[in-house]
Order: C-alpha cells, then structure tokens, then sequence
C-alpha cells in the first residue's frame, strides 16, 4: 500500500468561539488500494493548509500509510527547526489523525480497536457553553437545566473573558467580582451541586490576579480552574498551584509530549488536557495521556474543532485508562456538524457510547465537495 495524494478541504468560516470565526481543514490521505483515511485541525486554515502541501504532502507520496511512527517522526524533523508549536504542528496533527483512521479503515475496525480496545463501556463528556438557546452570563440557571434535562451533568462557562480584556488581565475590582461570580451563584443557587462547573479563563491573567479569582470561586466547589495563566511559564503554574486549593486543568496549548513533559514534572496540573488537532495527533495523545499516567494524573482532552476531532478524541477516549471526561459543545453536534458530515457524533443520555468504525466511523458529506462552500486542494 502506497499514498499516492494529499488532499485537502478548507472550510475558513466553519464557527464561532471566544476569540471570533474560525475554520476547519481536513485533511485526506488516499492510497493506490483505494483506501482513505480523514484528518482535521483548526482553526486557521490557511497557514496548516500551506504546510500540508508544500511541506508534509511531497514527502508522504509514495510512502506506505501505516508506517505511522516512522512518517510522524520525518515530518517532524523536516519543520522543527524552523520552530514548530503552531501550523505545523497543527498541520502534523491533522496527517497523522488521517493515518490512523486510514489504517483502521484498511482493517475495518472501529479505530480505537487498534489504540487497545474499550477501556469503558461509555464515555463521560461535559458541555462548553457556546450555546445557541441559552447565554450563560444572562440566562445561566437556565442553561444549566437544559443540560440536565439531556443528561449532562457538567459544564463549562467562562464570565470572566471580558474583565480580562479590558483590564489586560492585571486586575480585577471587587464589583467587576462580583459581576463575574453572578452565573456561577445564580447555577448554585438554583440547582445546588447537581450540576458540574468548569471555569475557563482562555490564559487572560496575570498570576496575582489568578489567585485572587480563584480564592473568590472557593465556595462555589468548580470542577477545575483551566487555562488561567498564559501557557508558556509553566513554573508560574506551579506558583499558582500552591496558592490555590481547586484543581488546576492545563493545557490545551501544549503540543506535544515533550510540551507536556515540564507540566508533569512540576506538578502544577491536576487534570492534564491534550488536543489531537493541536498536540501532534492521536499518535501523541496517546503518548501524553500514558505519560499523565506515570503521574496517577487524569486526561480531560480538549474537544472543540470540528466534526473529525470530536469522532477522533471519542476513540482516544474510550481506549484511555486514565480518562477523566471529555469536552463536547452542543451546538457542534446539534447544528454546526450536520451539514458537513455523515454523523455528527451526537451523545446520548449524557455520554457517548461505543465510536463507530471502520475507522473514525465519519466521512465529509459528497456534495459538501461540491456544494462551492470549500476550497479542496491536492498534492500532486
């Protein structure tokens, strides 16, 4: 078996997140014996698309596709030089997802079959609040029912995105306090603990300013503090673990094993959090959730790009010991997914069940091709 073309479909308008529109690139992978394999990475697709064909694509023709370590491992030296924790990375993350549902699919097994099987009988999953019915700063009780009534027992919300921004992330008034505090004691107040609460902060604030807002979330019991800091002074993080008695969740924004290896290592993390679209692929996923293991540290995989890295974080999920629970957004599954692809991937009862296959178990939908709202380019 032999890759004979590197495809491409780039989708640069595909949603809407805290930090404005973003796209979706998928990534196709096609062999000489007709069998494909699907990847994805966000979301800016233009600079991941010009890596995938001008620097990964010339060297996979040819290769055999299920030599999976072996082509991870030369397309990461042929960019690491130049600096490689962004479309790069990014781009390899998407060549490698496609590799392995391409090799799943050449045996027609479900994917996580070949990452060692069910660990679970279902996976535990919470919702991001980028909702479509309800806004969680205005109408948070009632988002929150709305989740319980789908069997979602966890969610995650972020109220204090725009202080930061307006003050730079170096301070926060005590009013400005207590504006942000509103949705998660208006969610206590009205459902007790019945319900999870995740708190996101998108690495908007400085290291005091953390600990302030985290000493104010005490006696609301959150599920973890995520992403409070910037990503790139992990000792930080350790400073701010000892000041703080909530769990630290970190960090969607590391890539690779050799991003997470100082995480672990300074035990600032109490739940570590891998991306496949953005850490190298399911081959480091993997890799990183072994390693969180080494530690008795659980994974909480970031999961908020599209429709083929949801499908590819589910089969890591079910296949991985040490899985805490996983990230879902309703309003992917529920909207934004269907018109693109074959299954959106939606849970029920509060989890998702057992991955589909062959392979990821979810192709991009024929007329999306056609339809003029992609761009799909190949290499040759």
């Amino acid at each position: 078996m032999r890759i004979v073309r590197v495809e491409t479909v780039e989708l640069p308008q595909s949603t809407e997140v805290h930090a404005g529109s973003i796209g979706w690139l998928w990534v196709r992978v096609h062999t000489n014996e007709g069998v494909s394999g699907l990847g994805e990475t966000f979301p800016a697709t233009s600079p991941e698309k010009a890596v995938v064909l001008r620097d990964f694509a010339p060297q996979l023709v040819g290769r055999d596709p299920r030599d999976i370590e072996a082509i991870w491992l030369d397309l990461f030296t042929s960019v690491q030089y130049r600096g490689w924790a962004g479309a790069e990375i990014r781009a390899l993350s998407a060549v490698d997802i496609a590799l392995w549902d391409l090799l799943a699919r050449s045996v027609n097994l479900p994917l996580y079959r070949l990452l060692g099987g069910r660990c679970r009988e279902t996976v535990p999953i919470y919702n991001t609040c980028y909702d479509d019915a309800y806004d969680f700063n205005t109408h948070p009780a009632e988002l929150a029912r709305d989740l319980l009534g789908a069997g979602i027992r966890a969610m995650k919300i972020w109220p204090f995105d725009d202080v930061a921004r307006r003050n730079r992330g170096q301070a926060i008034s005590v009013d400005e306090m207590d504006r942000c505090l509103v949705p998660v004691r208006k969610i206590r107040e009205a459902l007790g603990e019945e319900i999870q609460i995740a708190m996101e902060f998108h690495g908007l604030w400085s290291l005091p300013a953390a600990i302030k807002i985290a000493n104010a979330l005490e006696p609301y019991h959150v599920m973890w503090l995520e992403e409070m800091l910037p990503q790139d002074n992990l000792k930080a993080y350790a400073a701010l673990a000892r000041e703080v008695s909530q769990p630290l969740c970190l960090s969607e924004r590391l890539a690779t094993r050799w991003g997470f290896r100082e995480l672990l290592e300074n035990g600032a993390a109490s739940i570590i959090m891998p991306d496949v679209a953005w850490c190298g692929g399911l081959s480091e996923g993997r890799k990183i959730a072994a390693a969180a293991e080494t530690s008795y540290l659980p994974i909480a995989p970031h999961n908020c790009g599209g429709p083929v890295v949801h499908f590819a974080s589910w089969h890591l999920a079910i296949a991985t010991r040490n899985l805490m629970i996983l990230e879902t957004v309703r309003r992917h599954y529920s909207d934004r997914f269907v018109p693109f692809v074959t299954s959106p991937g939606a849970p029920r009862d509060g989890c998702l069940g057992e991955p589909p296959g062959p392979g990821l178990g979810v192709e991009l939908k024929p007329e999306l091709l056609a339809s003029g709202r992609v761009q799909v380019d190949d290499f040759p």
